[in-house]
């Protein structure tokens, strides 16, 4: 799973197509999620920072969840986008995910033992979980 990590505004415009899974590493307006969404019309899930989650407003993450697209809370730990511009979570990791979740495990026991470890968010731990789940 390859999460495309975006900085600034400007980068919105410079994305692939394709791109399925972003995370905004800025204060993005109503305005820029628009923008993504249609820079990426495929698009699944965004994740933001939990103090750029409490600022988005009520309509942005409406439009998003008419959209079908989740909005995730939570950041990218120790990523450098200097040396790739996506934060890549490998198939041995999401097996993990899943084989919890087959075994019965809660998805917020799961985030909470796994998020530390994999250095993603607990919200994006959830969200692996519950794809695969319902896959």
């Amino acid at each position: 799973m390859r999460i495309r990590v975006v900085s600034s505004k400007s980068e919105i415009e410079r994305l692939n197509r394709d791109e399925l899974f972003v995370h905004l590493a800025f204060r993005a307006s109503n305005a820029d999620i628009f923008r993504l969404l249609q820079r990426c019309p495929q698009l699944k899930a965004i994740q933001v920072s939990a103090s750029y989650y409490r600022t988005l407003s009520q309509a942005g993450k409406m439009f998003l969840q008419i959209h079908g697209i989740s909005l995730i809370e939570g950041d990218v730990w120790g990523h450098r986008k200097d040396l790739s511009e996506y934060l890549i979570i490998d198939e041995q990791d999401l097996r993990r995910i899943s084989e919890l979740m087959s075994s019965g495990m809660s998805p917020e026991d799961i985030a909470e033992s796994l998020s530390e470890d994999l250095k993603i968010s607990p919200g994006l731990v959830r969200f692996i979980g519950e794809t695969h789940r319902s896959s």
